[in-house]
């Protein structure tokens, strides 16, 4: 699925209040059998959002949901950017956990720090991960808690997250940022250089010819 280009976005956060989230608790692996690369949101942290065991034959909407999950109750089912705690996203290095975030309708993450391969994962499938300090962080959980409606405003090309009179200035390098804004994964942002790399295979099959 290609990224959705992300530019800026407005959306309710939901407080996930627990470190070391691992990839197993956002995507349980029994769903990794399947060869599709789309439609996992409905497993989205399946062992945590569901009092019933569930696997790839079973019809999601006729799970018990566990009520004190925060992605079961309101407004946070409608939740597009999650708050989270360190080390997010560490364990095991599968894809699919970003693909499940995302298929959810997160647009993005934001935690006092990832796991370097999760971390990439989601750059290159639309999902911004947001460092932020760990006292920003705790901010953020007591100002979303104290809201009926907790939105936030996420502002891409100014590196700037806004919740409510709040504005937290974020890092990005320059590469992520570029490919984000534009919706590139790694395929179209090599596409970007078709010119170059014909160019280089002219001047490659001229030198040696026998290649071809």
């Amino acid at each position: 699925m290609k990224p959705v280009p992300f530019v800026t976005h407005r959306g309710i956060v939901a407080p996930l209040d627990v470190a070391n989230v691992d990839t197993d608790a956002i995507f349980p692996k029994q769903y990794g059998r399947s060869i599709a690369a789309s439609g996992f949101g409905p497993v989205l942290f399946d062992n945590w959002r569901y009092l019933d065991p569930g696997d790839l034959d079973s019809d999601h909407s006729r799970r018990r949901e566990n009520p004190e999950f925060v992605l079961n109750r309101e407004p946070y089912r409608h939740a597009t950017v999650l708050l989270a705690r360190e080390n997010f996203g560490c364990g095991s290095s599968r894809e699919h956990a970003v693909w499940a975030l995302r298929d959810f309708g997160f647009r993005a993450v934001v935690a006092p720090g990832f796991a370097s391969i999760f971390a990439g994962n989601a750059l290159v499938n639309g999902l911004l991960p947001i460092v932020l300090a760990p006292a920003q962080v705790a901010a953020l959980f007591d100002w979303t808690r104290a809201q009926a409606l907790p939105q936030v405003a996420i502002d891409l090309p100014a590196q700037l997250l806004c919740a409510g009179e709040r504005r937290l200035v974020f890092e990005i390098d320059a590469r992520s940022k570029q490919s984000l804004i534009a919706g590139w994964d790694e395929i179209e942002r090599t596409l970007q250089q078709r010119d170059a790399i014909r160019a280089f295979e002219t001047r490659r099959l001229a030198q040696r010819p026998w290649l071809a």
